[in-house]
């Protein structure tokens, strides 16, 4: 039996004549694609615009501290006048080596000043209320300097708490952190604070090492509340004076809603402002409610 192979009788062109030609598949596939990454690239170029819109990109701006040089007489006498000083023998070199004519009569004077002073002495008539003789300092109280013509904080400044309750009270004056003191009748100030709680913490410190902003009432009925809080920490109040001691953070606070509300007036202007509390999303803030002002002074 003979195995006879089959052979294709169909003729094919040589290796060098094949072409490739696009079929209208891929033609259309490329559109496709084509299409699909030039849509992909516009919604990626919306989307950048639209997150630039949203994001806000901001520097977080450093709390300015507002510092007012206020005129204060220190540790000096209240009076109406202000007493020089003595010139020291600096500014007057010729008192620093009298001459002998000199000395002479300065113990001629001083004798004679002694004697009349026997005078003065006997004479009951001669008693004067000024002190030393003096005629004290002119001067508002505070720190000891000149300062300018400045209407002080604690004599401008007024805050009018707004509360129901000795609940809601209480948690406005510990989220300001404001505490409570009684002074008077003993050598140490008695403070409470985190009034909220059933019973205030207590403390006490001496009066020469407080600095902050206090206030007083002046009328106005939640005065009874402060009186409550300080008994619940432990405070006698009967006969003392009842303080509200600000701390420096809302203290500057205060100063910063306060020149805001100004719209660019200069602290010399300013004759009163008064503040209210009222509840935020948070907790409180102030707002002013009133503010009031003077002509500029030169």
């Amino acid at each position: 039996m003979t195995n006879v192979a089959k052979t294709d009788s169909r003729s094919r062109p040589p290796a060098d004549q094949v072409s490739i030609r696009t079929s209208a598949y891929d033609k259309v596939s490329g559109l496709l694609i084509s299409a699909l990454l030039l849509l992909g690239t516009i919604v990626f170029l919306m989307f950048i615009v639209w997150l630039s819109s949203r994001l806000v990109f901001s520097q977080k701006s450093v709390p300015v501290k507002l510092v007012e040089n206020v005129a204060g007489r220190g540790d000096h006498a209240a009076g109406f006048e202000r007493d020089l000083e003595a010139p020291g023998m600096e500014e007057m070199p010729e008192l620093a080596e009298p001459q002998i004519e000199t000395s002479l009569a300065a113990v001629t004077e001083a004798v004679s000043t002694v004697a009349a002073s026997q005078d003065v002495f006997d004479n009951p008539n001669t008693m004067t209320s000024r002190g030393e003789g003096g005629l004290g300092d002119s001067r508002p109280p505070g720190p000891l300097g000149e300062g300018d013509n400045i209407i002080p904080r604690w004599e401008r400044w007024e805050v009018r708490w707004t509360a129901t309750s000795l609940d809601s009270y209480s948690r406005q004056l510990d989220y300001f952190e404001v505490e409570l003191a009684a002074i008077g009748g003993s050598q140490a100030i008695d403070y409470a604070l985190h009034l909220s709680k059933a019973r205030p913490d207590r403390r006490s410190g001496p009066p020469d090492k407080e600095k902050r902003l206090y206030m007083t009432w002046r009328r106005g009925t939640l005065e009874a509340f402060d009186k409550t809080l300080l008994a619940r920490a432990g405070i006698a109040t009967e006969g003392r004076l009842i303080l509200q001691f600000i701390p420096e953070k809302t203290e500057d606070q205060l100063a910063r809603l306060e020149m805001q509300n100004g719209k660019g007036r200069n602290v010399k202007e300013f004759l009163k402002t008064v503040f209210g509390v009222q509840p935020t999303r948070d907790g409180f803030e102030f707002v002013v409610l009133d503010q009031r002002f003077r002509p500029a002074p030169p």
